[in-house]
């Protein structure tokens, strides 16, 4: 049997499609390191082994298996285990206390129905060396943990608490985790808005949320989280993982944190308002989803600063205006969705934009191009977009009629404008004096007018601006 394999230190048997109960002899076998019996289809009591005879396990591997009953708690006496994984099996009850007396650097206990997460998470207040918590699919329905005494786990890095169905706010004691790089709530029952002090986590480059209930605006604090501007720092301290992360597919192992993408994912929630200018800053984003919110406004063109997008998806909301044509730059997006909104004219057609299919642009009945059955007729009037300060709700969107140069009771001042508050590029207009009018101006610059009468800022397509320029030479003239 194996137990005669007394000189035995690692044993893997992953992914080997095996069965049937895991043979008590293995405890016989106390030279063990490593056990590695993930993605098989062992069932039982894992309790038939005795671990506490396994003085020198560092790394206890049993993935995806149909385990059942309780944790074995004779593993909680193996004092040199820093490595436990016991997700995607059977095994329920509540955590040990007793597992606070191992010195893990990384644990998963994903897809179990264990219960009881205050008790859980002050039991995982007493590991000062763990970087990777993964607890996902377990406590369903119960509330997140908000006692703001939790201050153990300074040293996490990865927190994986999706799919639970949890209720609540995102809890304080996240904030002093400043060495987390990847936080995943996803698919919980979270409410209330995103907390300012999200931009303390200066790790943090993997924020997702999505599928809960925050509201309210996106806080310009998310756009000033460091590692979402600047990930140059995340490479001296990459990450390293005692067990391999599996993400999206069992097929995608991660060794290190650095390997995930630098993602901000908001999507199926209630945030309102706007999309920030500021968004921009964000330039090493690789995945941005702000999808099935109720986000209105237009697609701000500092999105096109985002270099390294490879995903874009704003569907499902109630966006307006035209596609900025300069997302022609974002040479390596690979996926884009900006369906169902109410976008309108012309699809750019340059860079990434001719590649993708017309479903990535259904549901805006106003939008033309050569990939949808609406095609751009030759002559087309574009509409001026009117937005208020505060940003104004889809019902309220307005168009300001004929262009400038047909507009009798306009004057227009220019000035060289820098990049204004809706994030569009430089582009100074040309000079001019200001004509007499009955107090209404429009400042052109960066394509952008303002109007001074109603305090709205309105936005000119390309070609209006230069029927606004030649209006204001002929005024002064």
């Amino acid at each position: 049997s194996i137990g005669q394999l007394k000189r035995l230190e690692e044993l893997y048997l992953g992914n080997n499609n095996m069965s049937g109960e895991v043979p008590s002899t293995l405890s016989n076998c106390t030279r063990l390191m490593i056990i590695d019996l993930k993605i098989n289809n062992f069932s039982g009591d894992l309790g038939r082994v005795n671990f506490s005879t396994l003085q020198n396990l560092t790394h206890l591997d049993v993935l995806r298996n149909n385990f059942s009953g309780i944790v074995p708690e004779s593993i909680y006496s193996c004092s040199n285990l820093i490595a436990l994984r016991v997700s995607l099996n059977h095994f329920h009850g509540e955590i040990s206390p007793r597992i606070g007396n191992l010195h893990l650097s990384f644990l998963s206990l994903a897809r179990n129905p264990f219960t009881n997460i205050t008790k859980a998470f002050h039991v995982f207040n007493g590991f000062r060396n763990i970087t990777t918590l993964i607890i996902a699919e377990n406590f369903v329905n119960e509330m997140m943990p908000q006692d703001e005494t939790l201050d153990g786990f300074r040293n996490l890095q990865y927190i994986h608490m999706a799919d639970s169905a949890l209720t609540g706010h995102l809890p304080v004691w996240l904030s002093k985790l400043r060495n987390l790089k990847v936080l995943k709530l996803s698919n919980n029952r979270l409410t209330g808005p995103m907390p300012s002090w999200i931009n303390s986590l200066h790790s943090l480059f993997y924020l997702d949320v999505s599928n809960n209930s925050f509201a309210g605006q996106i806080p310009i604090a998310l756009m000033e989280i460091p590692m979402l501007k600047d990930n140059t720092a995340a490479y001296l301290d990459p990450g390293h993982v005692e067990l391999p992360l599996f993400w999206r597919n069992i097929s995608r192992q991660y060794h290190f944190l650095t390997a995930f993408p630098t993602l901000l994912n908001l999507s199926i929630n209630n945030f309102t308002g706007v999309i920030p200018s500021e968004i921009g800053q964000l330039k090493v984003l690789s995945e941005l989803d702000f999808s099935s919110n109720k986000l209105y406004g237009l697609v701000p063109l500092s999105i096109c600063n985002l270099t390294k997008l490879e995903v874009l998806d704003l569907s499902n909301n109630h966006l307006r205006g035209v596609i900025p044509a300069a997302l022609e730059s974002l040479h390596f997006l690979s996926a884009l969705n900006i369906s169902n909104n109410d976008l309108e004219g012309p699809v750019p057609t340059g860079g990434q934009l001719s590649t993708f299919p017309d479903s990535s642009f259904d549901g805006n009945p106003k939008l033309c191009g050569t990939m949808l059955i609406h095609q751009c007729s030759s002559v087309r009037a574009h509409p001026i977009y009117i937005i208020s300060p505060e940003g104004m709700p889809p019902d309220h969107s307005r168009s300001a009629g004929p262009p400038a140069s047909q507009h009798p009771q306009l004057d227009f001042r220019f000035h060289r404008g820098p990049q204004d508050s809706l994030g569009l590029a430089k582009s100074p207009c040309r000079a001019g004096q200001r004509g007499r009018g009955r107090g209404r101006s429009l400042f052109c610059g960066s394509g952008c007018a303002f109007d001074s009468l109603n305090g709205e800022r309105a936005l000119w397509p390309p070609d209006w601006r230069e029927a606004a320029r030649g209006a204001g030479r002929q005024r002064s003239s």
